[in-house]
């Protein structure tokens, strides 16, 4: 699990897979050659993405910025990438693959669970979609 601190300096637990904990290694190891092949020494720090800023770490819209700039090298409309974006199809995906949605209510930092159910449209349109496909009424 990782702190992650967010909107209003809410912070929440994000646990983290066998790949996400893979990548976070490669990410730090490279950071830490990229400090060692520099020849002022960077300052430790306690952030996962330190930024030279006031703040100390990469901003939202420091990473909303670095986020459309690689949709654009991607071959993506950069209109179309956001971190709103990526944080409601994360989401969508869980419900969609049968996550509860007190579960997502955490994991996306609601306080209010009807904050949440804005989501679950995708879940809806997925038993619609089954009713119609599989249940033996259903017209063909």
């Amino acid at each position: 699990m990782i702190v992650v601190r967010g909107k209003g300096n809410k912070e929440r637990l994000v646990p983290l897979n066998d790949a996400s904990r893979q990548a976070m290694a490669d990410y730090l190891a490279a950071t830490e050659a990229a400090k060692a092949d520099r020849k002022n020494s960077v300052a430790a720090s306690k952030w996962l993405f330190p930024s030279f800023g006031e703040s100390g770490h990469l901003t939202r819209q420091h990473f909303a910025r670095d986020l459309k700039e690689l949709a654009v090298a991607s071959g993506l409309q950069a209109r179309l990438v956001s971190p709103h974006v990526l944080r409601h199809a994360f989401a969508s995906h869980l419900l969609h693959n049968g996550a509860d949605l007190r579960i997502v209510q955490t994991l996306l930092g609601h306080t209010d669970i009807s904050t949440t159910q804005i989501y679950t449209h995708v879940v809806e349109e997925r038993l619609k979609s089954l009713v119609r496909d599989l249940h033996p009424l259903a017209e063909k």
